[in-house]
């Protein structure tokens, strides 16, 4: 069993910056891909970024790609998201996912992850 606890989140003016981290007990994350996503009011979960277990490979949505790098720290079983140039419309509750049986294929499902975090809220403001 993972448990998954995001922080970091706040209210940060449109182009500012904010790193979001995950840390995880139950488990070692280091053979566990993990992934980022995010729900704003009235829409859907969506995914916003992933990571392998090597850390190598990374993949993000069209709507944050060259903004956020997301990024793992096994030796701290934790998983960063650094948001950079922040825009109103990245407002939304930030959620951290888990998975450790590989899919071979990119994981950017909500169904593709076995667990989450409650999730830490970033606002945007214009």
């Amino acid at each position: 069993q993972v448990q998954l606890v995001e922080s970091g989140g706040g209210l940060v003016q449109a182009g500012g910056s904010l790193r979001l981290s995950c840390a995880a007990s139950g488990r070692t994350l280091n053979n566990y891909a993990m992934g980022w996503f995010r729900q704003a009011p009235g829409k859907e979960r969506e995914f916003v970024a992933g990571v392998g277990w090597s850390g190598g490979l990374t993949y993000y949505s069209d709507s944050v790609k060259g903004r956020f790098t997301i990024s793992r720290d096994n030796a701290k079983n934790t998983v960063y998201l650094q948001m950079n140039s922040l825009k109103p419309e990245d407002t939304a509750v930030y959620y951290c996912a888990a998975r450790g049986v590989p899919l071979g294929r990119l994981l950017v499902r909500e169904n593709d992850y076995e667990y989450w975090g409650q999730g830490t809220q970033v606002t945007v403001s214009s």
